[in-house]
């Protein structure tokens, strides 16, 4: 999600429409009030934040300048973008932590590319694993469908993370047993089939994705391209088997 900062409604309503029409979520807040007041108590973070530095009330420098002070919001890259395109003005947002600096007027284009350039420089390895609704962080050793919580054992953890991993990979029953049970395991296969089902009846409708491939073991199904990994997620710890 990319979030847009810009007290021209015309502008604000490009930014966003080309943003979105280039593939990308975008939102837009009219004042910096608006904006601080949703980042606080935002549930998930934007990717990235079109800042105007020329805003009513709190600017756009003082609100870069909270978000490089604060914990959860300081590594949220920044383009600025304002029609002050002194050298003291660049130097100063760069200061403070801003990625990129846009001088008004710039083109549409110009801020798609300058968008997907700052988001490729500050890509960081993604911990978390998505499929549509059905999400799985490795750090928090969590999962949730469609923000609810889902308490998962560690096995059926284990499964659903190496299920969404490899996506499309069919995996034989040994090899799951090898994966997660671990190769001194001398269980049956059949109880490889247990944890599928149980996993199956606790993701609901997003279980049907795990199918079976007949003759050789199990796979998740690949996403469609309606299977998105956007929204509100709210996660819960699985416990131990």
């Amino acid at each position: 999600m990319i979030w847009c900062v810009e007290d021209d409604a015309s502008i604000l309503d490009i930014e966003v429409y080309t943003l979105r029409s280039t593939g990308f979520q975008a939102q837009g807040f009219a004042d910096g009030g608006a904006f601080w007041s949703a980042l606080e108590s935002a549930r998930e973070l934007p990717e990235l934040v079109v800042l105007d530095v020329m805003l009513p009330g709190v600017d756009g420098v003082e609100l870069l300048r909270r978000m490089r002070a604060a914990p959860a919001t300081r590594s949220i890259p920044v383009v600025m973008a304002t029609a002050r395109g002194a050298e003291y003005d660049k130097i100063q947002a760069l200061d403070l932590g801003a990625d990129y600096y846009l001088t008004k007027p710039f083109g549409v284009m110009e801020l798609v590319s300058c968008v997907k350039a700052v988001l490729r420089r500050c890509a960081r390895p993604s911990h978390v694993l998505h499929l549509s609704g059905l999400t799985l962080d490795q750090d928090a050793h969590t999962v949730s469908c469609d923000g609810q919580r889902v308490p998962l054992t560690y096995k059926e953890y284990e499964l659903l993370r190496l299920f969404l991993s490899h996506p499309g990979m069919a995996f034989t029953r040994d090899q799951l047993m090898a994966q997660v049970w671990g190769t001194d395991y001398c269980g049956e296969t059949r109880t490889v089939d247990m944890h599928i089902r149980t996993l199956r009846q606790k993701l609901g409708a997003y279980g049907e994705k795990i199918e079976t491939v007949r003759g050789v073991g199990y796979r998740l199904a690949e996403p469609s391209a309606g299977d998105g990994a956007e929204g509100d997620v709210t996660a819960a710890t699985a416990s131990e088997e």
